[in-house]
């Protein structure tokens, strides 16, 4: 019974967070979209943009014809390990399950994007760093949730014996 309630809470969290992040993306297509960026606060604007590549164009590497074929299986390969490692901890309720919910949240979102658009929408512009939107922001957070629980199940160093 506790595995199925994990289960429900991990689908109604991912549920939760790519419905945020669309809904984010949805507002900036509706209010920035040919508009001039949006100050916030120093050093970061809102500003729409069309993301037709990779983090930080890493699909620049790619032959043309291909780069949507290999862009969305790997995402797609990336999802299936990210759920395969989650459910491997069904059950749990962890920093480490929590960094996987997150990065696996990031990863759909920007995913599902992808698919219907075939670019992601991206519109929180902090000045010297690339354009990037909620998904990205969840993908991040998951990887410091995962190096945090990392950390923390290291188990601590020996000090050498003298011999």
């Amino acid at each position: 019974m506790r595995s199925r309630c994990w289960s429900w809470l991990v689908v109604l969290a991912l549920t939760l967070l790519v419905g945020c992040d669309h809904a984010t993306k949805l507002g900036a297509e509706r209010e920035l979209r040919g508009e001039a960026p949006t100050p916030v606060v120093r050093g970061v604007d809102l500003a729409y943009h069309q993301n037709h590549g990779i983090a930080f164009n890493l699909e620049r590497v790619l032959p043309a014809p291909g780069r949507t074929a290999v862009i969305v299986l790997g995402g797609l390969v990336a999802l299936g390990l990210l759920g395969r490692a989650l459910w491997r901890r069904r059950g749990q309720v962890t920093l480490e399950v929590a960094g996987y919910v997150l990065v696996l949240a990031g990863a759909l979102g920007n995913l599902a994007d992808r698919l219907a658009r075939g670019y992601v929408v991206d519109f929180i512009h902090v000045h010297r760093w690339p354009v990037w939107n909620v998904a990205d922001a969840w993908v991040v957070m998951g990887v410091g949730a995962l190096m945090i629980a990392g950390i923390r199940a290291a188990p601590p160093a020996t000090p050498p014996r003298a011999a």
